[in-house]
């Protein structure tokens, strides 16, 4: 008689899918009685005919339930139930609600990207995933100027509305021993009902945080001898808190790890907690003879780049004719080998010099890095992009996430889910 397969799977949704990198994630979980399945994913780039991203995602992975369409005019019917929905939604101005005639009653400004999460959970009603994880830069915390942490709070009190406790954390992968200083911030939600709502709520907001929670367990933070967290509330409908939520202060009150239950907060500056070896940058690098001559840096270019990447001083003038000065620190030039490296932006690509990009110094020779040492500082597989352009390819890895954090976190929360 044959046996019976016991595997408990997590059906997973990926949301602005990019090339993959939350699935690759996940995918890496190892366990021999739970995994995680995705079982729909969306990539869509506005502006363009050609869709690099969408294309490279079903190289990989194939095109069963992958949607390449605007998600804003996807309806919820066509996404398929799942339990887990995970997205680095893109940081556009995505919190800015008003109250409008129609039924789904808020809406961004540009319209599809945190409020088609939003949109998609609420419509599933009961049958809505059970757990959150979600990514996007750290500025979330303190935007916008105007209002210091303003779209966070609309973002937690939605997520409270539809039923979810939420726990945050700014995570600089460097920090944890992996390739990258990339500061981001990881964003996950419980439902209520669940076995992990459930423990957050008993553990309290101090323990949670500290030593209990999910992000707590894989990226463990130094615990103050006497920490207090002094709650607050985020009150108001939505359209409210747009309004005067933090309104005409300089500063704001959300820290780098919190957590949020029934609209109440509890927020505080974690300090990472790691002993282990800090990754060097030496270590993900193709050997020297391998990489293209077009990678290395001519003579004739070199004073241009150390003129970007140094220090300077510059008079400037804006349009209405008011005059200013401008100016900006030194770079490290070469990036050093012995350390982490700096974060990849989408602009790594090309031979253009720059400030932002990356160079290092072998031997006697400066060169940029290759599409596949990017890759492998996000902790993809060499040659994930390879169907791509060079200059994609790094734009990709400018917009990908260092999938070793989605990893760890996905281990946890499929052990405890």
């Amino acid at each position: 008689m044959a046996k019976k397969n016991t595997t408990k799977i997590l059906r997973v949704a990926e949301l602005f899918a990019g090339v993959g990198g939350f699935r690759v994630g996940l995918g890496r979980v190892r366990s021999k009685k739970r995994k995680f399945e995705v079982v729909w994913s969306n990539q869509w780039e506005p502006g363009t005919n050609t869709q690099h991203a969408s294309d490279i995602y079903v190289k990989r992975f194939g095109s069963d339930g992958h949607s390449n369409e605007n998600i804003g005019a996807v309806p919820t019917s066509k996404i398929p139930r799942h339990d887990l929905l995970v997205g680095g939604f893109p940081c556009q101005d995505y919190s800015v609600a008003r109250t409008l005639s129609h039924a789904a009653g808020l809406e961004g400004k540009k319209g599809v990207l945190w409020w088609s999460i939003h949109r998609i959970l609420k419509e599933k009603g009961s049958s809505a995933p059970s757990f959150l994880m979600l990514e996007n830069v750290d500025r979330l915390l303190k935007s916008p100027a105007s209002q210091r942490g303003r779209d966070f709070a609309v973002m937690l009190a939605s997520l409270s509305d539809l039923g979810y406790a939420v726990e945050w954390r700014v995570i600089n992968a460097a920090e944890y021993g992996m390739p990258q200083r990339r500061r981001r911030i990881y964003i996950m939600g419980y439902r209520k009902g669940t076995k992990i709502y459930k423990e957050k709520v008993s553990s309290g907001p101090v323990k949670w945080l500290t030593t209990s929670g999910i992000t707590a367990k894989v990226f463990p933070v130094k615990k103050p001898e006497l920490l207090r967290i002094d709650p607050f509330d985020i009150s108001g409908t939505l359209a409210e808190i747009t309004k005067t939520f933090n309104k005409d202060r300089t500063s704001s009150p959300f820290e780098t790890s919190g957590m949020m239950l029934n609209r109440k907060v509890w927020t505080f500056k974690a300090v990472p907690d790691y002993d282990g070896e800090l990754a060097k940058l030496k270590d993900f690098l193709e050997p020297h003879n391998k990489v293209p001559k077009e990678y290395f840096i001519d003579e004739n270019s070199l004073k241009t780049w150390r003129y970007l990447k140094g220090g300077k001083k510059q008079k400037r003038k804006t349009k209405s004719g008011f005059e200013y000065e401008y100016s900006e620190g030194p770079m490290a030039f070469p990036d050093p080998l012995d350390k982490p490296s700096r974060t990849i932006v989408t602009g790594e690509g090309g031979p253009t010099p720059s400030r932002f990009k990356h160079v290092i110094r072998v031997g006697s020779r400066y060169r940029r890095l290759t599409p596949v040492e990017l890759e492998r500082l996000n902790m993809f597989d060499p040659g994930h992009t390879i169907e791509a352009s060079d200059i994609k390819r790094a734009f990709f890895m400018g917009n990908a996430l260092v999938v070793g954090i989605v990893t760890k976190l996905g281990e946890e929360l499929l052990r405890r889910a």
